[in-house]
């Protein structure tokens, strides 16, 4: 007792650490809101309610109004260059010394002429290229007195220019310069001062602003359907721009994210307590609660990535997924409720969140309703066409309603992503697949697939045991009824029907139903010993399965289809043949466990009053209806339903649904009157 109860209690804590871990995931994906939440294009319509101003703030100019006035304040601007003398009389020293040797005349008509060009100046040739580029004319030059005088721009040399202008100054200046290699000798000494450049470029731009008025608390901004205007997407923007400045500098981020962090944990609290109260199975399962919770976070994670390191809609996100997904493997309120909630926390961080409510509620409803089983592709297929439309129709009322106008002016982009998002539902098959390999469901199209009775198991099944195989299909078709009658899976009753005497195929000769004429090898063996025979076929079921990769969901079919019942024939007949000996209970007893759903309830139901039918002496109304009293009554005696969630409204239910149909199977045919001669 110890031991069972600390095993439920780690279980607890498991199953709420997958909640905690899920609302941890949520938040953390959460795009912090350092920014104004909402996607707006200049010239298109506002598709928000109003906004007014909850502060005053500053109208910024944009990155662009802010260039273009900078650059019409500098156009003007004269840069400043320092003029260095000492370089020009640096390099006249060392060709006057370079020219010792030479005649007075050569000396003196070289150094005049490199005098001449250093008193002009020389300047690099990219700023005379820029100059051209930027049609200035003159430039500022400071010399070493530190007096600035405006120079023609024409008036300089570049290095090229200045050994251009010497060689041509007389006619033996060309090989004195290629001699003496004098062309080394002409240095920039016009130079860009960069200091005294800047700041007079910030005199110039002191009286910038880069704003262009206030909007005032309270101050409407836009409302919904206006047009966004160049006006109104500066006061958006800018608007933008504080919310980050005050996020950063307040507590304002703080609130905001407790406030999300609240209501995260009350949406995934409520849903933890709907699967705990209202659906027991799911909750008793650590891998369906952890599908459920991934299912959430994987819808939440691509919306929350989306938002935040993209400027693309999130509407081309199949948010149906996750109904598709849950309602597959578990059950439409279930996905309905879960949608719900996912829905909700996503609120928080949409644009938009009224319309997006609207349209993703109205596409969960539609996608739950059209997927009551999934038993072929082409229902996922009509499904996302109805999601589509659901879709369209929703967005078109929601337009309506916010602008007023005709058709003719509504955005259509967001009809294309709708088309995106229901095109990606058809995903989920594959995605189906998958889950079922790593958690170990079981989708109703995969128990399509198995009751299949023209697979080649199933055809072996036939051949190997006539009789065993005949019955699982009377069995199986009587299971499918009766789960309907009580709103069971009948989907999974008819395919662990059809596989819970697959055993029997081991060795059919030892039961009744394959013997032909009569002729039963177990009557030749002690009763015990043949009571095993026959309690083998359950474990020899389990082992063909397993070897079949048959699911787990229907193995328990096999296991459970007898319970701890014992085989009465031949418990009873020892006890006849050995009066005063008590038998050992253990050599006449089924292993279990017993049946623990609905579905494994109505199977041993079914299984034992089909069996017991063809043991019948005659065929009446009264001796059918008896026959099934007693049956199902003696199990109930025995203690076999006291672990399935079945109530007595149900057993009285299978049993109706079983005399009608075992009625109907052995009901009189009329005489053919003979013809008289």
């Amino acid at each position: 007792m110890k031991s069972s109860f600390n095993k439920k209690s780690v279980q607890t804590v498991f199953k709420v650490l997958i909640f905690a871990v899920l609302a941890a995931a949520v938040i953390q994906l959460f795009p912090r809101t350092d920014k104004l939440n909402f996607h707006f294009e200049e010239g298109k319509p506002w598709s928000y309610d109003i906004i007014t101003a909850p502060f005053d703030f500053p109208v910024f100019k944009s990155e662009k109004d802010i260039a273009n006035e900078k650059y019409r304040l500098l156009h003007d601007f004269v840069p400043y260059f320092s003029f260095d003398t000492a370089t020009s009389q640096l390099q006249i020293r060392k060709i006057q010394t370079l020219l010792e040797n030479e005649d007075i005349y050569i000396q003196q008509l070289v150094t005049d002429e490199f005098i001449k060009v250093y008193e002009n100046g020389i300047v690099e040739s990219d700023y005379v290229k820029q100059f051209a580029k930027d049609k200035r004319s003159e430039i500022n030059c400071i010399y070493p007195n530190r007096i600035s005088k405006r120079v023609d721009i024409n008036n300089l040399y570049t290095q090229k220019t200045a050994y251009e202008a010497i060689i041509s100054s007389a006619p033996q200046m060309y090989s004195i310069m290629n001699d003496y290699n004098l062309n080394l000798y002409l240095k920039e000494n016009v130079k860009y001062d960069s200091l005294v450049s800047e700041s007079y470029k910030n005199e110039l731009l002191k009286g910038f602003s880069q704003t262009t008025g206030m909007v005032l608390r309270g101050e409407k901004i836009i409302d919904r359907g206006e047009i966004v205007t160049a006006q109104i997407y500066a006061k958006l923007r800018s608007l933008g721009i504080e919310y980050e400045k005050r996020n950063t500098s307040t507590q304002q981020s703080m609130m905001e994210t407790i406030g999300e962090i609240i209501l995260i944990l009350v949406f995934i609290t409520l849903l933890f307590l709907y699967i705990y109260v209202f659906r027991p199975r799911i909750y008793d399962s650590l891998s369906n609660l952890f599908l459920i919770a991934l299912m959430i976070l994987l819808i939440v994670a691509m919306t929350a990535l989306t938002i935040r390191f993209s400027t693309f809609s999130i509407y081309f996100i199949p948010f149906t997924l996750l109904p598709v997904i849950i309602r597959v493997f578990f059950d439409s309120r279930t996905a309905l409720f879960s949608h719900l909630v996912t829905v909700l926390i996503l609120t928080l961080i949409v644009d938009n969140p009224f319309q997006f409510v609207i349209l993703q509620i109205a596409a969960g409803m539609i996608t739950v309703s059209n997927m009551k089983d999934l038993t072929q592709r082409s229902q996922l297929a009509r499904t996302a066409l109805y999601v589509l439309i659901c879709y369209l129709v929703t967005y078109i009322g929601l337009e309506f309603i916010a602008k007023g106008q005709s058709i003719a002016n509504i955005h259509w982009l967001p009809v294309i992503l709708f088309a995106i998002s229901s095109f990606l539902m058809l995903f989920s098959y594959i995605l189906i697949y998958f889950i079922e390999k790593i958690f170990g469901l079981v989708s109703s199209i995969t128990l399509v697939e198995l009751t299949n009775i023209n697979s080649d198991f199933m055809i072996k099944f036939a051949e190997k045991a006539p009789g065993s195989f005949q019955h699982t299909l009377q069995v199986s078709n009587l299971a499918t009824e009766a789960a309907k009658a009580i709103n069971a899976n009948a989907l999974l009753v008819r395919t662990g029907a059809l596989y819970h005497d697959i055993g029997k195929s081991l060795h059919p000769e030892y039961f009744t139903e394959n013997q032909a004429g009569g002729n039963n090898p177990l009557l030749k063996l002690d009763f015990a010993q043949a009571a095993k025979l026959i309690i083998a076929h359950v474990a020899d079921g389990v082992q063909i399965a397993k070897k079949h990769h048959i699911p787990e969901q229907i193995i328990k079919f096999i296991t459970t289809h007898h319970g701890t019942s014992k085989t009465k024939y031949f418990y009873n007949s020892f006890i006849n043949a050995n009066a005063g000996v008590k038998p050992n209970d253990a050599d006449f007893t089924y292993p279990g466990p017993r049946p623990n759903t609905k579905e494994t309830a109505i199977l041993m139901m079914v299984d034992a009053v089909e069996a017991r039918s063809h043991s019948l002496q005659e065929y009446t109304v009264e001796s059918i209806d008896e026959m099934v009293e007693d049956m199902i009554d003696s199990q109930i005696a025995d203690g076999q339903f006291k672990e399935a969630p079945i109530s007595f409204l149900d057993v009285e239910k299978v049993k109706s649904i079983l005399k009608e149909k075992v009625k109907s199977i052995y009901h009189t045919r009329i005489t053919y009157p003979p013809i008289k001669e």
